[in-house]
């Protein structure tokens, strides 16, 4: 199947990017290039674009769509690596960085990658399409280790019940398929849950987010990202649950926040001067036109911070 991708709150992304046309500019999320192109479009020859990619379907995908930049290129590597990927390159500072956390129409979409829950397909779910599976994880890791995969990752109330029943199917047969697997969800909440929404949809967030180490490589990949900005640089990030985007707003919040001494202080003496500045105080979201267009960009929301002037050190 072919790479496709529609990317989400386009024109908010190139806007909050502020892109300046001789700037080094970082998409550390490439997919389908559709971000990356926009990106490309608007450098001079004096400009820079690296693109970053962990599956290699988007990387040979993006790769190609870029080509016809000569200011542009794409690594095979996670986010969270982007550091040592740019001192491998010679980079020391960058001018903006995009970071789109959604999982891309093609991994939805490809049944064969085990994201959806509307497929039967390998219960697989790697981005990387390395390391340990969604299967490895749902026959494996013991009741207690599952139910808090899915309170955790997928907010799921019935994360018990639903553990308690993988398990129960499990020990009759393995679990290796996605419906197999959606089968056992389904029938593990009330009626009225299964009535009012597909109830697999947090549970399969929740092992996707497990399999692929998504809020540990979050964390690491938006501390690398804001150290490598440049002063007046910006860093703009898309979430599309409620869990990423708490980890971004809460970073953002950090890093703007000047001194840290105790309220009952009568004057600071910490000299912590804020870090960044916020550049849209609430989340973007998408327009009445591309929600019609693009039903992918309704939980999408987009946040952008401005590295300081003089930060910190």
């Amino acid at each position: 199947m072919e790479f496709k991708h529609i990317p989400v709150l386009l024109d908010e992304c190139m806007e909050g990017l502020n892109i300046r046309p001789d700037g080094i500019y970082l998409d550390l999320t490439a997919g389908g290039a559709g971000h990356s192109s926009a990106i490309a479009e608007r450098l001079s020859d004096k400009g820079r674009l690296i693109a970053f990619d962990r599956d290699p379907d988007a990387v040979k995908a993006a790769t190609e769509r870029l080509a016809v930049f000569k200011n542009a290129m794409v690594v095979h590597s996670n986010y969270s690596d982007l550091r040592s990927v740019l001192d491998d390159l010679g980079v020391d500072k960058v001018d903006g960085i995009l970071m789109d956390l959604g999982v891309s129409s093609h991994q939805l979409d490809e049944g064969s990658r085990g994201f959806s829950y509307h497929t039967d397909a390998p219960l697989d779910m790697r981005m990387s399409q390395t390391g340990m599976s969604a299967a490895d994880i749902v026959n494996t890791f013991s009741e207690q280790q599952l139910s808090n995969i899915l309170f955790e990752y997928g907010e799921e109330k019935f994360a018990r019940r639903i553990a308690a029943n993988i398990v129960e199917h499990r020990d009759a047969e393995p679990i290796m398929t996605t419906l197999q697997l959606a089968d056992i969800i389904r029938e593990s909440v009330p009626q009225k849950a299964r009535r009012d929404k597909n109830p697999c949809k947090k549970s399969f967030q929740a092992i996707r987010i497990a399999v692929n180490g998504e809020f540990d490589h979050l964390y690491k990949g938006l501390d690398e990202a804001f150290e490598s900005l440049k002063p007046q640089g910006r860093l703009a990030v898309i979430t599309f649950h409620s869990l990423e985007d708490r980890i971004v707003k809460q970073r953002f919040a950090g890093w703007c926040r000047g001194c840290i001494c105790p309220p009952d202080f009568p004057q600071c003496v910490c000299g912590r001067k804020p870090q960044g500045i916020l550049v849209n105080r609430k989340p973007i979201e998408a327009n009445e036109k591309e929600l019609e267009s693009n039903n992918r960009s309704r939980s999408a929301k987009l946040r952008v911070i401005e590295r300081s002037a003089e930060p910190n050190g």
